[in-house]
């Protein structure tokens, strides 16, 4: 009875695209190993969302052509408050996975938000810092405090990128991408 080295099957891919996908963009960050090859973001043209589904799938298709990527690893998708955005995000991801299935990816797995961002050093804001956020801004909503942990957050994760792989990217989107891409290709067999 033939050997299988069961390990090489839960082995992260050599050329792995992780993505960061809105219903307007594409952040992508790609993989040669654990070296981070290239990054950028594709924005979405239309005049309504299933002209930007056509082009979310064009343009995905290109740019999989270009850099012959094995396998993708997306971030999963989270509780949004809008159903509208919801279910648009669910039909540009649908576009997305259409031109990357013409390519040749087989490989499709998803990440939860909050793994990649704890690995990376990015979890939720503690009590402290929160507090100390309300002390250095007083006497503001609610809804300003919890815009500003979002900021801070990104920015942290911005921060990390260009430390960690010697980038100098501004975009949050992208910087997104990297740390999920990060994590990935270290905990490819945790992943669904």
């Amino acid at each position: 009875m033939p050997v299988v080295d069961l390990s090489a099957l839960n082995s992260p891919p050599q050329k792995l695209c992780a993505i960061d996908a809105s219903t307007n963009s594409l952040a992508f960050a790609i993989f040669d190993g654990k070296s981070l090859e290239a990054m950028g973001k594709i924005n979405f043209s239309g005049a309504n969302t299933y002209e930007k589904v056509a082009d979310a799938c064009n343009k995905t298709k290109s740019v999989f052509d270009i850099f012959q990527i094995e396998a993708v690893v997306i971030e999963h998708t989270v509780f949004i408050n809008s159903p509208k955005t919801a279910a648009d995000l669910a039909l540009v991801q649908g576009g997305l996975l259409g031109g990357m299935s013409l390519t040749g990816v087989k490989i499709i797995k998803s990440i939860n938000p909050v793994a990649w961002q704890t690995f990376i050093g990015n979890g939720r804001l503690t009590h402290v810092e929160k507090s100390d956020l309300r002390v250095s801004s007083p006497g503001k909503s609610e809804s300003w405090y919890k815009t500003k942990e979002r900021e801070i957050r990104k920015e942290k994760t911005i921060k990390f990128v260009n430390t960690y792989y010697d980038k100098k990217t501004s975009d949050n989107d992208i910087a997104d991408a990297v740390g999920i891409g990060h994590y990935a290709i270290r905990n490819w067999s945790k992943l669904n």
